[in-house]
């Protein structure tokens, strides 16, 4: 079972049930993001697995496997993926009887056959398998890349696992500690094959950072494209890859990449230096600059909302984005995104935290913290509150609304930034994936509701 992996199909379920067949037992796929529970689902099933890679959809699994186990009692549970071994003891007390984060596929393979699961994290290279795509809800269900006038069906896939950086907030580095795990080159060229059979006409790199290991990658892309010129992509880059390796944009906009996605966070030097992002304010304009040389845009991911924001700092973020024209680039959402803090972050035993941390919210599965200032702290609510409700309204209507809420509530007056004084990208539309949540929001009304079981 899935339940969130960003609106795209879920390619956590494709791995893993390949590899369950592979090993001989018969495999079912539910996915609650595009339907509605059955209970009936389970009752054929002797275990049940959900697949949790980000935060959201471990939120959302908790759920269902509440419902589960008032249906089945009896039936055998697990969780697998980047946040399994998120509040650990939680799930194995109340819900599960196996947590398998990193390199899954081998553990579950045992768990289902009856075996030890193994370690809660592993990190041993397995074989590769062609995702069993077959088994999953149909592609048009899922995300499509809003380009040119029109909507196109869209694939993730995973070049690589993990990642070489330990940004402190991230939830990878408590997993992969500095690993990187490249997927066969092979089966990442079969696995587009299939979704291109399909009627995949982009491609999403699902990797933690594309460039991890760029020379893998740059062999990907161009492989890809040799056989489907016609095929686009994106992928989520940081801000010192795209800056470190100049010479690879070139090549990936003459293979079809529309855009990237970059961890930008902060435009506070102080707070990208707490969560060691690895940049600076300054090399993120310069990524944006150096992008757009190639025609590729920029799509930024925020995280405003820390114990060290400001209301200032706030309008500092806005500037940014108008100064480098990239209000069509930012989902709204990511103005409301506030820094979580699961077992085991890296910021827990930091001393610039300390001072901010509160208990463990279990239903929340992260530790809670207060902002100094309770004004910081409610307008984060009222932007979510805002946010949610505008989401079927135009991006630069809501930014609009957005800008004026935080302008309020600074007690300095200054001009607003020039729309592309600093990089002035594209007219018309830009490319973008229809799916706006991002994996460390919280789940919204219209994700739980699905959760509501049918008999």
């Amino acid at each position: 079972m899935s339940t969130y992996e960003l609106g795209n199909q879920p390619l956590g379920l494709a791995k893993s049930a390949a590899a369950l067949v592979a090993a001989g037992h018969e495999v079912r796929c539910v996915d609650v993001a595009v339907d509605q529970i059955r209970l009936g689902d389970v009752d054929w099933a002797e275990r049940v697995a959900f697949s949790v890679p980000m935060h959201t959809a471990m939120r959302l699994a908790l759920q269902v496997a509440e419902l589960v186990r008032v249906r089945r009692p009896e039936l055998p549970l697990c969780f697998f993926g980047l946040y399994a071994t998120v509040s650990r003891d939680l799930t194995v007390k109340s819900f599960a009887d196996a947590v398998i984060a990193g390199e899954y596929e081998s553990g579950l393979v045992a768990w289902v056959d009856g075996k030890d699961a193994g370690p809660p994290i592993q990190l041993a290279r397995g074989r590769a398998l062609l995702p069993a795509r077959h088994l999953l809800p149909t592609l048009d269900r899922y995300t499509r890349l809003a380009i040119d006038g029109e909507e196109r069906l869209v694939g993730s896939v995973e070049a690589s696992r993990g990642c070489s950086h330990r940004c402190r907030h991230c939830p990878v580095p408590v997993v992969y500690d500095g690993r990187v795990r490249p997927v066969d080159e092979a089966t990442v060229l079969a696995d587009v094959d299939q979704l291109v059979a399909a009627g995949v006409r982009h491609v999403t790199f699902a990797d933690p950072d594309f460039l991890n290991a760029p020379q893998h990658s740059r062999r990907v892309v161009q492989a890809i494209h040799q056989r489907h010129p016609g095929l686009t992509f994106d992928c989520t880059v940081k801000v010192e890859h795209v800056l470190r390796h100049p010479d690879v944009w070139s090549e990936f906009a003459e293979a079809g990449c529309c855009f990237i996605v970059s961890a930008f966070e902060s435009v506070s030097d102080v707070i990208l230096n707490y969560l060691d992002k690895g940049h600076t304010v300054a090399d993120a304009s310069r990524a944006v600059i150096l992008l757009r040389e190639y025609g590729i845009e920029v799509r930024p991911s925020w995280l405003p909302f820390t114990p060290w924001t400001t209301i200032d700092g706030l309008v500092d973020l806005l500037d940014f984005v108008i100064a480098h024209d990239l209000v069509a680039n930012v989902d709204p959402v990511q103005y409301t995104v506030r820094l979580l803090l699961p077992e085991g972050s890296l910021l827990l035993d930091r001393s610039e935290m300390t001072p901010y941390l509160g208990s463990y919210d279990v239903d929340r599965l992260g530790w809670t913290w207060l902002h100094p200032s309770e004004a910081v702290d409610q307008l984060q609510r009222e932007l979510a509150t805002l946010v949610e409700a505008r989401i079927e309204q135009n991006g630069a209507l809501t930014f609009a609304e957005i800008d004026a809420l935080i302008r309020a509530q600074t007690s300095i007056l200054r001009p607003r930034s020039a729309l592309g004084a600093r990089s002035a990208g594209p007219l018309g539309q830009r490319a973008r994936l229809t799916e706006s949540w991002f994996c460390c929001s919280e789940p919204t009304a219209a994700q739980l509701a699905p959760l509501e079981p049918m008999s």
